[in-house]
């Protein structure tokens, strides 16, 4: 990402600090999963229950860790539009920062307590924050005086509405978890679903435009 009157060092700069972020907080949550304890000459059907008891954990992992890639995919396509570091995007993207680090903590929580109202909520709630940290930062990234000015604004729309779409999923995560806790993370995958709709919704409207 250079400008035209060469690289932006301070948007390098946080670009790689926000990638080591990323980086540690989705390798944290592999450390939750703890091995089980088991004496030795323990029967095999003793490890297979020890290993089905992770279950929740293997579960909790596997979902935050898409999670956290698709925020991170996401933070890659914002900066990926930006050519120089703008005012409020320090701050605004240390707050996101943030939210992800905490995430390994909420996951363990809720995979410690899989299924109960509580922590399904609370995960999906931080889930949400993150989500609307996300799109602060993503408008920031591509606004003026951040973003390319050469870009088409089709391109900068779509980057936006992948970030809407999975604040939007985290709505209907937080949603489902307070009348049926046990999907509560499952509904993440409305995200795809969201960003489909977003996409169909855009599309209308340019027709109609363009009528």
């Amino acid at each position: 990402m250079a400008a035209k009157d060469g690289t932006d060092h301070a948007l390098e700069r946080l670009v790689f600090f926000s990638d080591a972020v990323f980086a540690i907080a989705i390798t944290l949550l592999i450390i939750e999963i703890h091995v089980p304890d088991l004496p030795r000459g323990s029967s095999d059907a003793a490890y297979l229950q020890a290993l089905a008891n992770l279950t929740p954990s293997i579960m909790g992992y596997a979902v935050s860790f898409a999670v956290i890639g698709l925020f991170w995919a996401g933070h890659h396509r914002y900066f990926a539009l930006a050519v120089r570091q703008g005012p409020g995007i320090v701050a605004w993207n240390l707050m996101l920062l943030g939210s992800i680090a905490f995430m390994p903590f909420s996951t363990a929580f809720a995979s410690a307590h899989y299924w109960e109202r509580v922590p399904t909520i609370f995960y999906c709630a931080m889930m949400l924050a993150t989500g609307l940290l996300n799109m602060k930062v993503g408008r920031i990234a591509t606004s003026p005086p951040m973003v390319d000015r050469s870009l088409p604004a089709e391109q900068i729309a779509y980057v936006r509405r992948r970030g809407v779409s999975v604040a939007l999923g985290a709505t209907t995560a937080l949603a489902v978890s307070f009348v049926a806790p046990s999907f509560g993370q499952g509904a993440l995958i409305t995200i795809p679903l969201w960003r489909l709709a977003l996409s169909k919704y855009a599309a209308r409207r340019q027709m109609a435009a363009a009528a």
